[in-house]
């Protein structure tokens, strides 16, 4: 191993490529940090980062990063309860939505809430959907863009899983009017619930983690597509364009062989591009490899996988602590403080940090930029577990720990 290998795997140095540290937050202590990062510009200009815990005991946090390297937290929120996390949340003007869910079904509260944050320092809760019930753990990631409509991955009252690992299905919510927000639509994978006529689907021979959605994206360039990652189901197309009866499009599987799990499904729409993640959920490798794929999606009814983003190497990175592998992106959300590109693709690896890539070759992408900060204080790992990335129109980034970390603040030279 030669000696910046050996530089690499010492968890307490901090790697950087083309990524400077501009600002570091720890929260106030509370770091936990989930799949919950968006940006909202208040009415009075500020620039106002709200942070999802996915973990108690806080709900969310907000932090104000009108100055990018004097981030200054406005206001940090509590759980009702121990047993329940808010990992993911998003803003659409001056409205906020938090998922909840909890350890186990039958908890409450389980869903979303809305809240008003006209007044940043003082979110005002307007509604709650109760998604709570005997088969519902609530929702775990959700996707609010429009300002009128929620996709969520959602237990459901009167959804009975055939396996309690596929209790979380996708949930259509109107939410046009903020006070009474109503489901409009559901769908889930065949076999997976009580009483569908066709068999189970085969359970993945040694990582079952379940047949259950885990993220959504609908985009104004396709309002009539969902794009879904569906965990041990693949990556799934729906056509939307009756929200009452989504219809499937296309199911790309690639597990087994590969270990499963997958993330998020971003298309790119000018080349016709998929960038699939998967997530590690074991730690020091025991689930390698876990990729970020590039799927050619001309004909969306059969994608086709022609690369992956190069992995953070595993002689440095496997057994640095904690999880290792692909988990988030910079999901490109259509919302005004947002970055969005077709070629520059922003990732997150746990114990790898937070990367970016160029596919504009999308048959070799190339790895352009790089931040993976030394081991936070009291991190129960041992490493950097860098768990989500936003992208702000001014070209700043933003990454966050999911444990003890907090915010870290970055300006990226490309």
């Amino acid at each position: 191993m030669n000696s910046s290998m050996i530089a690499g795997s010492r968890p307490d140095r901090t790697l950087s490529l083309n990524m400077t540290l501009l600002s570091h937050h720890e929260l106030d202590g509370f770091g936990g940090v989930g799949e919950g990062v968006a940006m909202q510009i208040a009415p009075d200009g500020r620039r106002i980062m709200w942070l999802a815990h996915e973990s108690a005991p806080k709900n969310f946090s907000a932090v104000d990063v009108s100055d990018p390297r004097k981030p200054r937290m406005i206001v940090q929120t509590d759980l009702p309860h121990a047993q329940m996390r808010s990992n993911s949340l998003e803003v659409v003007g001056n409205i906020l939505a938090v998922a909840y869910q909890t350890t186990k079904v039958g908890l409450k509260p389980a869903g979303f809430e809305l809240f008003d944050i006209s007044i940043p320092e003082q979110p005002r809760s307007i509604v709650h959907f109760d998604a709570s019930g005997p088969y519902s753990r609530g929702a775990h990631c959700l996707w609010f863009v429009d300002g009128e409509t929620i996709h969520m991955a959602c237990g459901a009252a009167d959804f009975q899983p055939r396996n309690p690992k596929d209790d979380q299905i996708y949930r259509i919510v109107d939410v046009r009017n903020l006070s009474r927000p109503r489901e409009i639509g559901r769908w889930w994978y065949p076999g997976t619930r009580e009483g569908d006529e066709v068999e189970p689907p085969k359970r993945m021979p040694q990582f079952d983690s379940g047949y259950r959605m885990h993220n959504a994206n609908v985009y104004p360039e396709r309002p009539d597509r969902a794009y879904i990652g569906y965990i041990d189901g693949g990556a799934i197309i729906l056509d939307i364009s009756d929200k009452s009866q989504p219809k499937l499009v296309s199911n790309w599987r690639y597990a087994p062989p590969f270990t499963g799990f997958t993330h998020t499904v971003m298309p790119l729409f000018g080349p016709e591009l998929l960038i699939v993640s998967d997530e590690c959920t074991k730690d020091d490798g025991a689930d390698w490899p876990k990729l970020t794929w590039v799927v050619d999606n001309r004909d969306e009814t059969n994608p086709v996988p022609i690369s992956t983003l190069p992995l953070p190497p595993v002689e440095v990175f496997g057994k640095r602590g904690g999880r290792y592998g692909s988990h988030n992106l910079h999901e490109n959300p259509p919302v005004e403080a947002a970055q969005r590109s077709d070629h520059i693709v922003l990732a997150t690896f746990f114990n790898g940090g937070v990367r970016a890539y160029d596919v504009s070759n999308p048959y070799q992408p190339s790895e352009v930029a790089y931040f993976v900060p030394g081991a936070p204080r009291m991190s129960p790992k041992g490493s950097i577990q860098i768990n989500d990335v936003y992208w702000d129109d001014r070209g700043i980034v933003y990454c966050v720990d999911r444990f003890s970390g907090g915010l870290y603040t970055l300006e990226m030279n490309l």
